[in-house]
């Protein structure tokens, strides 16, 4: 008896020393390139579906109506393009990410696109409520309820034929696909505002 108290004590001393030691010897895998930590997918994604499963709305307050989808092609094309990509253009530094950020335009898995085969409602959660440690921010302090449910409606229909101006849309390039200037060209003082 003695021998295991003696073992339970040494066992609830050494264990955190061992961690903090662990910790402080910058070995742990915290840059993009790093091999993940074992079992680090499952100890991030079971937690985030349990989560996003009792949380995320059961139903959306609005319909995918032509209005909706254009508004929701202006939002993603300001706030989520350059991450995930536009239509025929995935993202120039997605893959560079840790997760890689997923392009929401491109085929995967039998034809769906992005998360087109998620419920709206899981959408929507991972758009106001951001996923840590993954670069994905929240948006409830950025965009509002309708914005963020325009956005949801758009991407849970990219896979369905979509209305001329909102495909027109999500394949104009962004600012930051343009090519950069010349060596030795002169930028402007003050550059115009870019148009969208």
């Amino acid at each position: 008896m003695k021998t295991l108290l003696i073992g339970l004590i040494l066992g609830l001393i050494l264990f955190p020393i061992s961690a903090f030691i662990y910790f402080r010897t910058a070995t742990l895998p915290v840059a993009v390139t790093d091999t993940p930590f074992p079992m680090e997918e499952a100890i991030v994604h079971i937690p985030m579906h349990a989560r996003i499963g009792k949380e995320s709305p059961k139903v959306s307050p609005m319909e995918p109506s032509a209005t909706n989808l254009e508004a929701g092609a202006l939002i993603y094309r300001q706030q989520c393009a350059s991450c995930h990509g536009l239509y025929g253009r995935p993202s120039a530094f997605a893959s560079s990410m840790y997760p890689s950020a997923p392009q929401l335009w491109q085929p995967h898995r039998q034809g769906v696109v992005g998360v087109s085969d998620d419920p709206p409602g899981e959408t929507y959660w991972k758009v106001a409520n951001g996923i840590r440690l993954t670069g994905m921010p929240s948006y409830k302090k950025i965009l509002n309820e309708t914005q963020m449910w325009q956005v949801t409606l758009l991407l849970a229909n990219a896979d369905k034929p979509l209305p001329p101006q909102v495909m027109d849309s999500l394949k104009k390039p962004l600012e930051s696909d343009m090519p950069p200037p010349a060596a030795g060209a002169v930028l402007p003082a003050n550059p115009p505002p870019a148009s969208q």
